[in-house]
């Protein structure tokens, strides 16, 4: 067990700590030689915070010990062959569905509407379709507070709708996956309101829910949508806790019954037939008992306060594997978790084969640079992108398995923030897009990436829906003028993600003034090219990884399975520059700018068959 008079590099050598430190150095704009150098790495812990007067207070390393003495083990990162599974070799697509494809005409995409373009989907060459949820639900942040799991939002369709739709995916030799929502549910979830309504109910301890003085919430944790994580209810006299929206209640996993009843709700979706399951912000589901109050100094550098009791609970393991154990293993699922907050350290923690926990995890590190937030107006630096993706590959073991992914529901268009220059974006698009499918790991395509969608441009705060945003204007509005307000959204809002595709209907009134975009039919022609390529071959899947160069600005790596090889160089920024692979006997089979001849150009890539 590390004490405070244990040292820097004792920290830094277990996987919690390495995690953290990495993650702590990261938001305050300090390189990782802060804490590796032989000097520093020697140092007692309880010396540390002289290093960076002001910047690293005594108090954060008791919250960094706390998580770091509650996992003893350290699991090795495997260097044998990749072991072959379907969801290793897939190619995953995000559905929003409320952003798909409308059928019916009134504004809101839906079931019968991601039946209609399952053709589409097919044609283009993806493998499983990620459903966003489409359970039945107030819709406070769409659809990711869950009435009824067992029941399909009326704005979507029914429930025969979704057993059509899963039937068709079949039928066409694609996956389908869920999105399990399971830390939180709505406020009018019938175990809620039973929970609020009955102080004798059992599920009266499904939920965290505390009695107390309306001006004094049991701790200081905040919300991820502004102000603080505890909602009261005056008629009872009780706080309840919400990590997100004031109508997504917590749920308490400590609760035997609880878990029952959700494991019994998951594989009732499983006996229907679903594939698996991404798991939304699954790492928090395990919380410290007590609910101690969070660190002001964790507070400060990540931007929450609170995080550091739930982003790695005591008891998160023994859940993960429960559920796989219980549910998941009994029908072959997939699992995707998920998990912010877990670096490459924890992530392994969680998905080594060994473990039986997840399948795979979505972390987010790689989707701001250091320093950074998604509502920072800036231009992303591609070189970053290629350091971290390194650092995965090199160290997360072949019994992990890397997600690869550039946009989702969550997050802006990745094209809009590497360049503001909107001429470039075909180009950015392409890029990413050999990135995602070349890389060893998993891709997951978000909607519209292969028609080369960029950022909106809002001119209106009504223009702007979601509960995240509304958030942030209410706790800023009496400081921040609209413009600022707007322009800081316009940023970093994910409205972006969430605005009718192009082809899937009319845009509905709330986004009246928004200009649909005209998909770009050189990126989608990219995009097939690249998914057929990927699909002819295990090489991309399974094959190995040698870095070429990594000089700046630059990325050549080779895939190489069995005697078959490919050489991907890639241009990371806007200025043209010379290649750096001198191919001999290759052949050119892709060229994201075939009219550009001599020097690569803007984000230009290239891949030559040896």
């Amino acid at each position: 067990m590390l004490t405070l008079d244990s040292t820097i590099g004792e920290l830094y050598r277990t996987p919690i700590g390495r995690d953290l430190a990495d993650k702590l150095l990261m938001q305050a704009g300090l390189p990782q030689s802060t804490l590796t150098n032989p000097l520093v790495s020697h140092m007692k812990i309880r010396s540390a915070s002289k290093l960076v007067p002001g910047k690293i207070e005594p108090a954060l390393f008791d919250a960094i010990l706390n998580l770091v003495n509650r996992e003893p083990e350290i699991v090795s990162a495997a260097k044998g062959p990749v072991k072959p599974a379907w969801w290793k070799e897939a190619v995953f697509y995000q559905i929003y569905p409320r952003s798909f494809c409308d059928s019916n005409g009134d504004g809101i995409g839906d079931i019968p509407g991601i039946i209609s373009r399952l053709d589409y989907l097919k044609d283009l060459g993806v493998d499983a379709l990620w459903l966003s949820p489409v359970y039945d639900s107030p819709n406070d942040d769409n659809g990711y507070d869950i009435r009824d799991y067992r029941a399909i939002m009326a704005e979507f369709g029914t429930m025969e709708d979704f057993d059509r739709l899963l039937a068709e995916v079949h039928a066409r030799g694609m996956r389908l996956i869920m999105d399990l929502v399971i830390n939180h549910t709505s406020d009018e979830h019938a175990w809620f309101r039973e929970a609020l309504a009955d102080p004798s109910s059992p599920r009266r301890n499904y939920y965290f829910l505390q009695p107390g003085r309306p001006d004094a919430p049991p701790n200081n944790w905040a919300s991820f949508f502004s102000g603080s994580a505890w909602r009261y209810f005056p008629e009872e006299g009780l706080w309840g806790l919400h990590l997100f929206s004031k109508k997504q209640m917590d749920l308490n996993w400590e609760n035997d019954d609880l878990r029952r009843e959700v494991l019994d709700m998951i594989r009732w979706w499983l006996e229907k037939g679903v594939d698996g399951f991404r798991m939304d912000v699954v790492n928090y589901i395990s919380k410290d008992p007590g609910l101690p109050a969070g660190d002001p100094t964790v507070a400060g550098l990540v931007g929450f306060c609170g995080v550091e009791h739930y982003i790695y609970g005591p008891r998160l393991h023994e859940f993960l594997k429960q559920i796989r154990r219980e549910a998941f293993d009994l029908y072959g699922a997939f699992s995707v978790g998920e998990c912010p907050g877990l670096g490459m350290n924890m992530s392994r923690m969680v998905t080594a084969e060994e473990r039986k926990e997840l399948d795979m995890v979505f972390s987010f590190d790689h989707l701001e640079t250091p320093g950074h937030g998604k509502f920072d107006d800036y231009e992303y630096d591609l070189n970053y992108y290629r350091d971290h993706i390194l650092q995965w590959i090199e160290n997360y073991g072949t019994n992990c398995r890397l997600s690869l992914f550039f946009n989702n529901h969550d997050n802006p268009r990745m094209v809009s923030k590497v360049s503001r220059n909107k001429a470039l974006h075909p180009y950015v698009a392409k890029l990413l897009a050999v990135l995602q499918l070349t890389l060893p790991g998993t891709p997951f395509l978000y909607q519209g990436d292969e028609m080369g969608l960029s950022n909106y441009e809002f001119t209106s705060l009504d223009q702007i829906t979601d509960v995240e945003a509304k958030g942030f204007i209410a706790e800023n509005r009496a400081r921040m003028s609209e413009a600022e307000m707007l322009r800081i959204l316009n940023a970093g809002t994910r409205e972006h993600t969430r605005i009718l595709l192009p082809g899937g209907g009319q845009l509905p009134p709330w986004h009246a003034g928004v200009t649909q975009q005209t998909p770009d039919p050189e990126v989608e022609e990219s995009y097939r090219f690249l998914l057929k390529l990927r699909r002819s071959s295990k090489v991309f899947p399974y094959g190995t990884f040698e870095l070429i160069s990594d000089k700046k600005n630059a990325f050549v790596y080779r895939r190489s399975l069995s005697g078959k090889s490919y050489v991907i160089e890639c241009n990371l920024a806007a200025e043209p520059r010379k290649p750096l692979y001198k191919p001999k006997k290759s052949r050119l089979v892709f060229d994201s700018q075939p009219l550009h001849t001599g020097d690569l150009g803007p984000y230009h890539a290239q891949i030559w068959e040896e």
